[in-house]
């Protein structure tokens, strides 16, 4: 078993002659003590790049549909995804399959287990040209997904990242269906004009989480939400989930478990499988934040065993930021606002640098507040704001928006008799900076 699930030495009522009931592991919020154990909350893992774990497919359109310059802006976009991340067997490992006419995988799962490997090999990365035949891709890389001999590891999670122009010459709707019914997240970039119903249908539920539409040129501001997302996807048993543990009561020829879950609040949402007779534990994911759970486990055997039953609560999601606002630009300096703020925060911290570019200034913020005055920028240009919440669980959330600043002769004239003017043209760019929040904020 786990480190996590073993047990602590703690002595049984010797009056229970049954086994013990499942108890959660350290990945659950708290308990509830049912029938004669009294279940103890262990404390929750704080997350970090560093002990996720899980297999990375990137489903990278190589067609002629894509511009060269697109190409390589997805290049860069794919290796800034994964930079944060430790990679090895039992980490993340990670592979790219291309969308051609055929389609083909770059390299295996297990080849590139190192960053400076993987960033050579992302770099190294040509494109093939062709047709977009998507569909051919998705059944490969269902293929792909399982196949040990593609370096792929069996019992870990699953995330495929589709970066596409919105185009395909072929059917995406069933092999995409087929890849989810068999546990795999998916999550859709789309950088063109594609059928948003489409998209939303392909991608994994709910698709305001998992589908994103933004232009080639602007990747870099839905990288850091796109990365916690996955991030939550790759974790074993992240804040909405928990594992169950019980005592080895079967083997695989004596029975299997019937085991049922589901909100206390909402039984018709209660969901039934079947664990093999030899497991012994089972991690549970992809759960609802900040709910009590109902489990209850019965051995199917020829012997007299359970049922059991227990409750677990998962985490409250960490929702802050949800928006992010730019105003009262100048020359100079713009405010950057964001909201909500929650007392489970500790500090903000707010990046902000020059696009294009490659420097970048970090502001840091206390939790308690929500705006900040960013000053000492240059006239008439554009920065990338990415407001990262730092939870006192070790968690983090960001969101980025778009700012510009003011042309420097428009700004002199917001002082003596152009005054009135000078609040006009300031007016107009909040209002710009506003349609670009809003654009934010429908895309996550």
């Amino acid at each position: 078993l786990p480190k996590a699930a073993r047990s602590r030495g703690e002595e049984q009522p010797r009056a229970a002659k049954v086994p013990p009931l499942p108890r959660l592991s350290r990945f659950c919020a708290h308990s509830t003590p049912l029938m004669l154990l009294l279940l103890s909350p262990l404390p929750a893992p704080q997350p970090s790049t560093s002990n996720t774990e899980g297999d990375l497919l990137f489903l990278l359109d190589s067609s002629a549909s894509v511009s060269r310059h697109e190409f390589s802006k997805v290049k860069e976009f794919m290796w800034d995804l994964l930079q944060p991340f430790t990679f090895g067997p039992r980490d993340v490992q990670t592979s790219i399959i291309h969308i051609s006419t055929t389609p083909s995988m770059e390299f295996p799962f297990d080849q590139h287990l190192t960053s400076s490997a993987l960033q050579k090999a992302i770099g190294a990365t040509r494109q093939l040209m062709g047709d977009t035949n998507t569909g051919q891709a998705l059944s490969y890389a269902r293929e792909k997904l399982f196949s040990s001999q593609a370096g792929a590891r069996p019992d870990v999670p699953k995330v495929l990242v589709w970066v596409t122009d919105g185009f395909s010459t072929d059917d995406i709707s069933e092999p995409m269906q087929l890849l989810k019914d068999r546990g795999v997240t998916v999550f859709i970039v789309s950088t063109g004009r594609g059928n948003f119903l489409q998209l939303s249908a392909a991608a994994s539920p709910p698709s305001d989480r998992h589908l994103h539409f933004v232009d080639v040129d602007d990747l870099p501001i839905i990288t850091p939400e796109l990365r916690d997302a996955i991030r939550g996807r790759l974790a074993p048993a992240g804040a909405a989930g928990f594992r169950l543990v019980w005592p080895q009561l079967l083997s695989q020829e004596s029975g299997f478990y019937s085991l049922e879950y589901g909100p206390g609040a909402n039984p018709a949402a209660r969901r039934s499988l079947q664990v093999p007779g030899a497991q012994s534990s089972l991690v549970l994911s992809q759960l609802a934040p900040g709910t009590t759970y109902e489990v209850t486990l019965v051995p199917e055997s020829n012997e007299r065993l359970g049922p059991w039953g227990t409750r677990a609560t998962t985490v409250p999601e960490e929702i802050s930021p949800a928006q992010v606002l730019i105003s009262d630009s100048g020359p100079r300096s713009f405010q950057v606002s964001w909201a909500p703020v929650l007392d489970s925060v500790a500090t903000y911290q707010v990046l902000y640098g020059p696009l294009p570019g490659n420097s970048a200034q970090v502001l840091q913020v206390d939790g308690r507040h929500n705006s900040t005055l960013v000053e000492h920028l240059a006239p008439n240009t554009t920065y990338l704001v990415t407001v990262t919440a730092i939870y006192r669980s070790g968690k983090e959330k960001s969101l980025s928006a778009k700012a510009c600043t003011l042309e420097g002769e428009r700004g002199q004239h917001q002082e003596g008799p152009q005054r009135a003017g000078g609040r006009r043209a300031q007016q107009r760019h909040v209002h710009k900076n506003t349609f670009i929040y809003l654009f934010i904020d429908f895309i996550m």
